[in-house]
């Protein structure tokens, strides 16, 4: 079980290797946000694929009170499986890109 001070250096590990991976098409900059005081963690991409925009959050996580809210991820193993690998709780890990409704079918916490 990892500790609740733990979580902002776990999360920004996530985004960190995530921000590593260049970009396989495109030229797409990569940018990594981070307001610890506030808990707001994001993982941005933006540039041009074949003369169209990408602007977006591949990753956008914050932490409120105990319990880590993953508000988008766009990654392929899902970053709340990578959380739960590091030792974080699935009881302290809300899927906030899911209605209320639904989180009550997942491991995961509801709020």
């Amino acid at each position: 079980m990892v500790a609740v001070s733990q979580y902002p250096s776990l999360i920004k590990k996530i985004i960190e290797e995530y921000a590593a991976v260049p970009s396989a098409v495109g030229e797409i900059e990569t940018e990594v946000i981070i307001d610890e005081a506030k808990g707001h963690y994001e993982l941005m991409r933006s540039g041009w694929v074949n003369g169209r925009r990408i602007h977006g959050a591949l990753i956008h996580v914050d932490i409120r009170g105990d319990k880590i809210w993953i508000q988008h991820d766009g990654t392929e193993s899902g970053v709340a499986n990578e959380l739960v690998e590091l030792g974080v709780l699935k009881t302290d890990i809300v899927l906030a890109y899911q209605p209320p409704y639904k989180r009550v079918y997942t491991a995961f916490a509801v709020a």
